[in-house]
């Protein structure tokens, strides 16, 4: 993809703002209660995981992220250091080697997590790149554009960040990722209702260039029990007990894996013509949408599969370079079921 993107036609437009406006590229870390049609086609399977007699993951030619990736993140509203350090370090985790020196952080790692990732490849056989860095930041402290978005006014966001008088964003379509995150004050069209994040490319005629992005809402205040689940439980299922978050921040622990969800898709169709299932590029099931809310092995329905747990008793799946993780699996296609480094069959 040229740097430069040519004016798109005004049909052409017209399609792709439908799409954006009824987009389901989004994630919810608790199932619906009313499950899709790969629930229900999954729900009998005894390894519930994934199995190839249902699922149809398909290569459609289109790009994936095979330049080293370059994550930008726009910082809208207001943000509290230690929660940007956690994701900060989240992304900074997923190409880092283990520490040397400590042997249970080479277990169960982030970097593991992306190896799966890393399997898919483009027309010419190569793979999505090992190499994930955290690139430039923005803040938007002031909220820009209000503090209730559209999904098109977050194009607008992207805009403002890309070209800020004051130390812009780095344009780099072909190997940049741009991710906007939302503070908990900051409400987001279909937020807790149907999306706890979403990505997706910007049009040329809003922000000038075809960017990937994706957009991931803190959920602390608005709807913990939809989007920081297992931190935090929903109203309807008094019964359960919320899980002990690794990093002592529900809302932001809860995010991490909606981050991961959303780079994981982008990574491996970043213009909703490379890895997906279904016949329709406007609602998409993709490699991570497969595997919505398992976390180790035997998750499926409203069970997230076998987690870790600290000395501290808090629940993670992955450790960073730092800290620990709770990340969501993601679709193998070489062996057609869900798959994580904290398998324990591996």
């Amino acid at each position: 993809m040229a740097p430069s993107v040519p004016p798109i036609p005004a049909t052409l437009l017209a399609l792709s703002l439908l799409a954006i406006l009824s987009l389901a590229t989004a994630y919810r870390p608790w199932p619906s209660t009313h499950p899709n049609a790969t629930d229900l086609a999954l729900a009998g399977s005894k390894k519930f995981e994934g199995s190839s007699d249902f699922v149809h993951l398909r290569y459609h030619m289109g790009p994936v992220l095979t330049n080293n990736i370059t994550v930008h993140i726009i910082w809208y509203g207001t943000w509290q250091k230690p929660q940007k350090k956690i994701i900060r370090e989240f992304i900074s985790s997923i190409s880092a080697s283990p520490a040397a020196s400590d042997p249970t952080r080479r277990r169960s790692t982030v970097a593991g997590w992306w190896k799966t990732v890393q399997l898919y490849t483009d027309q010419t056989g190569s793979n999505i790149s090992r190499s994930v860095a955290l690139g430039q930041e923005k803040n938007d402290r002031f909220y820009s554009h209000g503090k209730s978005l559209t999904r098109l006014s977050i194009q607008s966001v992207i805009k403002s960040a890309v070209t800020a008088k004051s130390q812009p964003l780095p344009i780099n379509p072909k190997s940049g990722l741009y991710l906007l995150l939302t503070s908990d004050d900051v409400y987001v069209q279909d937020f807790c209702g149907q999306v706890c994040g979403f990505h997706y490319f910007t049009f040329p005629s809003i922000v000038g260039y075809t960017l990937p992005y994706a957009w991931v809402g803190n959920s602390a205040k608005l709807c913990p029990g939809v989007c920081a689940y297992p931190f935090a439980v929903p109203a309807y299922m008094p019964q359960l007990k919320p899980a002990k978050s690794p990093n002592g921040d529900a809302g932001v622990d809860g995010m991490v894996s909606v981050i991961a969800h959303e780079i994981a898709e982008l990574a491996s169709n970043p213009l909703a013509n490379a890895w997906y299932a279904g016949q329709d590029p406007s609602f998409p099931v993709e490699i991570a949408d497969l595997c919505e809310g398992i976390y180790g092995t035997g998750g499926g329905g409203s069970y997230t599969g076998q987690m870790l747990e600290g000395r501290d008793g808090a629940t993670y799946n992955m450790n960073g370079i730092r800290r620990r993780y709770l990340v969501q699996w993601v679709w193998n296609h070489v062996v057609n079921y869900c798959t994580g480094p904290n398998a324990l069959d591996q």
